[in-house]
Parts: C-alpha cells; sequence; structure tokens
C-alpha cells in the first residue's frame, strides 16, 4: 500500500489534487464548521474490530442522540489527504444526522496519501477484496450493532470518496439505496492493471465509452445480479481542474443505463442561478438519476446547503421513522434466504454469500451449511469462521455478526482454489434448516 501511495504523489495529477484539496476543500470545510450552529451532545467514536477489513480501513460513527431503534445509516466517504473525523466535522452531514436521526458511517483510509481504492481489479467487484469489503463490514457492523435498518443504507463523497460512491453501488447494488457523488468520475473509468491508484486519461475527462459500455462495467461487478438498482445523484463544477467537469457526463450516461431510463432529461430547472439541475426517468425529488452541474466552481463541492439536498434525494429529510418494510415472503424450505455470487479466474475463484433471517424471530448464534462443488478449496474467509475448507463447509458467525433481527442480512464470503468446476452449492442450511434461494 505504501508503494503505490509513493506512485500516486509522483504523478502530477496527484500533486495538483492536494493542492486543490488543501487550498479549496480544506478551507470550506473549516468555514462550514465553523458556521454550523451549536454544539452537538453525541460525539464521534472509532469502532475497531469491526469484521473483514483488507485494506486496514478505520471506522468512526456518529450515532446522533435523535437517532431512533432503527435509524436509517448513510456511509459518508472522504476525499484525498481527508479522513474520516474531517470529513465529520468539516461537512454538514452530522448536523443533518442530529435533524432527522440517521447514524452516519466514516471510513477513513490509512495508506500513504489518503486516497480510496477505486481503480484496481479487486476494489471493482463484489467481494474482491480492499476498501469496498472493509466498507461492507463496517454496514453490516452498524447493523448489527446499532440496529441500522438494512432497508435505508445510503453513501455519498467527495472527489475519492464520490468515486467511491459510484463504486459501492457498482459492487453491492442489493446494499445501497442511493448515492450521491460530489466531483466523482464513473465506476471503472479509474481502473487500472499497474498498481497505480492514479488514472490521468479519466481526471482529465478524456475517457469516454457508449452508456451501455458503462454500464456492461457496472453490471460486471456483481454477474448475474437481477434485483433493483440503487439510484444515483451527481454534482459537478464545471471548472474543475483535478476531476474535471467531462466526467459528469459520463456518469449521467452510465446510471440512466444502468437504471434504464432515457438519457434525455425528464427535467431542468436551475435551483440557484449557476446551478443547473437535470433530471432521469422522472421529475420528482426521488428520480432516479439526478445531476447539478455548477458553473463557474472547481473542486471545492460539497459547498454550504449540497448536504441538504443529498439527504432530500435519499428521502432522509423527515423525523418520522417510515414503518417496516413488508418482509419477504415465507421461504417454503425454511425461514432464511441466502444470496450466493461468485467471480472466478484462471484456478481461484471468490464467492459473495448474503445470508437473511426471513423469520419473525431473531437468530442468536448461527451456522449456514453448504457442500463446495468437486475440486473447490477455501484459502481464506471473512465475517465467518469456515471449516472444513472443501467438501461439506460450514460456515459460522463471528462476535459482530452474530445476531441477526428478522428481516436482518449479513454478508460473508471466502476465496478459494478451483480444478476447472466453478459451480455454486446446490443448498444451503441455517442451524440445520433448508434455506430459500435468493
Amino acid at each position: 500500500m505504501s508503494k503505490d501511495g509513493d506512485m500516486i504523489r509522483r504523478r502530477p495529477g496527484f500533486r495538483l489534487l492536494l493542492t486543490a484539496l488543501l487550498t479549496g476543500v480544506a478551507p470550506l470545510l473549516a468555514a462550514l464548521l465553523l458556521a454550523a450552529p451549536g454544539a452537538r451532545a453525541a460525539s464521534l467514536t472509532e469502532v475497531t474490530g469491526f469484521g473483514a477489513n483488507p485494506s486496514n480501513l478505520r471506522m468512526y460513527v456518529y450515532r446522533p442522540d435523535s437517532a431512533p431503534a432503527r435509524p436509517a445509516v448513510l456511509v459518508a466517504v472522504h476525499y484525498c489527504t481527508g479522513s474520516g473525523p474531517a470529513f465529520h466535522s468539516g461537512t454538514e452531514f452530522a448536523s443533518l444526522a442530529d435533524r432527522y436521526g440517521f447514524l452516519v458511517v466514516y471510513p477513513s483510509v490509512t495508506r500513504d496519501g489518503g486516497c480510496f481504492d477505486v481503480s484496481s481489479p479487486q476494489a471493482l467487484r463484489r467481494g474482491g477484496g480492499s476498501d469496498p469489503v472493509g466498507i461492507m463490514s463496517m454496514v453490516t457492523y452498524a447493523q448489527q450493532h446499532y440496529g441500522a435498518d438494512p432497508a435505508r443504507v445510503f453513501v455519498t463523497g467527495a472527489s475519492s470518496g464520490a468515486m467511491m460512491t459510484n463504486v459501492l453501488l457498482g459492487d453491492y447494488p442489493d446494499v445501497f439505496k442511493a448515492g450521491a457523488a460530489f466531483m466523482g468520475v464513473p465506476f471503472g473509468c479509474f481502473a487500472t492493471t499497474d498498481g497505480s491508484s492514479w488514472n490521468s486519461a479519466c481526471a482529465n475527462g478524456t475517457v469516454t465509452r457508449t452508456p451501455q459500455q458503462w454500464g456492461d462495467l457496472v453490471r460486471a461487478a456483481h454477474p448475474g445480479y437481477s434485483g433493483p438498482r440503487p439510484r444515483m445523484q451527481l454534482w459537478h463544477g464545471t471548472e474543475d481542474t483535478i476531476l474535471r467537469h467531462p466526467n459528469l457526463g459520463e456518469e449521467i450516461k452510465q446510471w440512466t443505463d444502468v437504471l434504464g431510463v432515457s438519457q434525455a432529461p425528464a427535467f431542468t430547472d436551475h435551483p440557484q442561478s449557476t446551478w443547473t439541475r437535470t433530471r432521469y426517468g422522472g421529475t420528482g425529488t426521488q428520480a432516479p438519476v439526478e445531476a447539478v452541474s455548477i458553473q463557474g466552481t472547481g473542486h471545492t463541492l460539497p459547498t454550504a446547503g449540497m448536504a441538504a439536498r443529498a439527504i432530500a434525494f435519499f428521502g432522509l429529510d423527515t423525523t418520522t421513522t417510515p414503518p417496516p418494510t413488508d418482509p419477504p415472503p415465507p421461504a417454503p424450505a425454511g425461514a432464511c434466504r441466502v444470496t450466493y455470487t461468485t467471480s472466478a479466474w484462471n484456478t481461484g475463484l471468490t464467492a459473495s454469500i448474503t445470508l437473511t433471517n426471513t423469520g419473525t424471530a431473531p437468530v442468536d448464534g448461527w451456522t449456514l451449511g453448504f457442500t463446495l462443488p468437486a475440486g473447490q478449496t477455501i484459502t481464506s474467509g471473512w465475517n465467518a469462521a469456515f471449516s472444513p475448507t472443501s467438501g461439506a463447509v460450514t460456515a459460522r458467525n463471528v462476535a459482530y455478526n452474530a445476531t441477526l433481527g428478522p428481516g436482518a442480512s449479513t454478508t460473508l464470503g471466502f476465496q478459494a482454489t478451483h480444478t476447472g468446476n466453478t459451480g455454486t452449492p446446490s443448498s444451503f442450511t441455517l442451524n440445520g434448516t433448508a434455506c430459500q434461494r435468493g
């Protein structure tokens, strides 16, 4: 990781990014902090031992005093050179959490340069490793330890965090309901294969693809997924010299294709004189895709009031806790559902397993049983203890995900070798009871 950080810092684009952030974003965030009225009784808390964390991220949580028993959760992802605490203190998301009662999770990078991994092959596939896996562990921890509502999980970020917002919506469309990306680039635009974390062509806005090509990159992150996709809100300044404005148009092409809506705006307005807002696939506040172009603005978003617009897009701008979503239909084979996906290469594969309690009572301690196809051998796992490594396998909970409330889910997974058979287990059992396949 330090080698990647050194490579990034030597690149001219990264030096420009550091300069812009230190001279543009940091003073702006400090001004927002000074302007925030009142002191908060709640405080930012660091959480350790939150689960699988291959890239050594740190986790910070802000749980406002107004949080209900089952709060929504917002993952707020910082910019390069930043940190979770800096993003907490320098943006308006915590004060909005005080007002509306949602939980905020702030991931924090520890690698040199402070940028999130949005470029490696591992980061760009579900369960592949790197930062997205660590952030998913944070979401699972929030659900298990703070009672966060799995039906109301959202993500936002600025710059590097905006890129990660795109990545998380692509990798985990079944987890996140919507995202808001301030000064980002499309999913996969920053992809590299040489160990570098900086892609100058993408940063300069010279990477262009068709909507379907962009959409295919997202769909390839979670092969076989056919469920609903998260909505996306996009923000960009026309004078951004770090991640240039053409990336906004490419993001629009990508997410309109992913969500299956027209690229022609269904609605256009100007909430402020320098703002041009377009909505795609709908005209309301929660349209499938919303884009806001800010005339004359550089790499300095979000500015005052923009976070509130993101919270409205998410539907979190209310103090009324929505009723629980309708439970899934009873599983004919038992009170559990399993979704199992794999990503294979040469002689290896990774598997991601989402286990959902579809019953009406909590599960306190669980074992998930399944039989691996012949020739597959587990070499490492996360969010569960796997034994044995081949044949009839039992995955046992770890301390932080032992309890699954009604309707709650947990995601676990493993890496394995194979001898040619990359198939999936034919059935699963939870504590000895057969599960429905998702």
